[in-house]
């Protein structure tokens, strides 16, 4: 697949432009090459090259709204497609919370491109699969795993100016290890936009580590312990509480962030003043688009929680408007501050505790004190001063990430986490938290 040139892609949506008689008319513009290889049972299963091209085009006749998409780029699908949305906006009725088009905006590049990924073919994928698998077969250990890139890139524009257009690329790693008995279980990710910093064999040794150090797990009892959750079990419970920061669901007192008798909780201290997260476009290690696809703002370096306070909520186009605030880009990344403590190092400083890999199957039980439960799996262990005794069996936690992050007793040194498992591309650290509440035993691995 060609990558299309800025200069293209100008051409194209002012050909767009050109050919709707709509009020407005916004154009998203998507390619992408996404390969992949699938392992499972010490034996490749899948592998596959997939090319892409979406075109979304959305146009309005005063409130009424319509979006058509095409995949085709030649002149005639480029007239149908348009077509096709001004003919649903005719149809349509009236948005009650439509709001115009945003004006021209500044976008100011962000680093999401790497040559060395652009770069990744069959033979890399392969790699990457093989070593897997042969470690673990010379082990009696069985490895299932999934490793996928993708290069592309991403036009926005708009009949009021707006223009934006930037070249990405992406590659996630997972790896479950197990035992042949089914009794250990270990478990990886690495997530990156450049390839060059992705080393599949540190990656795999994790997982086979984690694996042969979890069979005989030994049963303990539910309870309140001291934990040190790896970056990969923080994320999905911190990042589930990031994705309802949204003034207009706190203002309608349908979140944590709800204050009682109206309003939101802006600038309250909720959480352990060590906290400090923030939302930057342009963080070398998990960098983003400049702009929000849906709205087209322009994104910035955002203070999300300044010194345990919430410092900043997420207002929409319409939302805004009706307080009366500026509105704000959809955030695409977030970053928590940590220090250059090394897990092993947090392990070292617990007189006793547990420590947790990954975190999964994680739901809310209250949206207001945003109460959640979940498993861990793949290497639960015990700890006892200052090391690891025995692996343990996994538990069900009832736990609120806005009460875990007040019990934070130390942070670790943060690690890029992303994917589909959590709602941004996060820079996240390992942390030990007190009191943190494991309800039941669970039997699986």
């Amino acid at each position: 697949m060609k990558l299309l040139s800025p200069d293209e892609t100008r051409r194209l949506c002012d050909k767009l432009m050109a050919l709707s008689q709509a009020d407005e008319c916004t154009v998203n513009l998507n390619g992408s090459r996404t390969g992949n290889i699938r392992y499972a049972r010490n034996s490749v299963s899948t592998a596959g090259l997939v090319e892409d091209t979406q075109l979304v085009v959305a146009v309005a006749f005063g409130r009424q709204q319509g979006v058509a998409t095409t995949n085709e780029l030649d002149d005639a699908s480029l007239a149908r497609v348009v077509r096709q949305a001004e003919a649903l906006a005719r149809l349509a009725p009236d948005n009650p919370e439509f709001m115009p088009a945003v004006g021209k905006q500044a976008y100011k590049a962000t680093p999401t491109f790497s040559p060395a990924t652009a770069a990744v073919d069959a033979d890399f994928r392969a790699r990457a699969a093989a070593y897997s698998i042969e470690a673990c077969r010379k082990r009696g250990l069985v490895a299932a795993g999934f490793f996928t890139d993708s290069t592309g890139y991403a036009t926005v524009a708009n009949s009021r100016g707006v223009f934006g257009h930037q070249a990405s690329t992406s590659l996630d790693f997972t790896c479950t290890v197990r035992t042949e008995d089914g009794r250990g279980s270990g478990w990886v990710k690495r997530s990156d936009f450049d390839a060059a910093r992705f080393d599949a064999r540190e990656a795999s040794d994790v997982a086979i580590d984690k694996a042969l150090r979890s069979v005989e797990a030994k049963a303990i009892e539910p309870g309140r312990y001291t934990v040190i959750l790896e970056p990969a079990a923080t994320s999905d419970i911190v990042g589930t509480m990031l994705a309802g920061f949204d003034a207009r669901q706190a203002d309608e007192g349908r979140s944590f962030l709800s204050r009682r008798g109206g309003g939101n909780r802006q600038g309250e201290k909720l959480f352990d003043e060590q906290v400090n997260i923030w939302a930057d476009p342009w963080n070398p290690d998990v960098g983003v688009l400049p702009w929000d696809g849906d709205t087209m703002l322009a994104r910035e370096r955002t203070e999300v929680i300044k010194d345990g306070r919430v410092n900043t909520l997420d207002y929409s186009l319409y939302w805004a408007k009706k307080q009366g605030l500026r509105p704000t880009a959809r955030h695409g990344n977030m970053v928590m501050a940590g220090t250059k403590q090394t897990t092993a190092e947090l392990i070292a400083g617990t007189k006793k505790g547990v420590l947790v890999t990954r975190t999964w199957y994680i739901r809310e039980v209250d949206p207001q004190s945003l109460l959640l439960t979940g498993l861990t799996r793949d290497g639960t262990f015990y700890i006892e001063n200052g090391k690891i005794l025995y692996p343990i069996k996994n538990f069900r936690f009832n736990e609120s990430p806005v009460t875990m992050l007040n019990n934070i007793e130390a942070i670790g040194q943060p690690a890029v986490i992303a994917g589909d498992e959590v709602p941004y591309q996060m820079l996240i650290p390992p942390m030990k938290v007190r009191d943190f509440n494991f309800t039941s035993l669970s039997d699986a691995v």
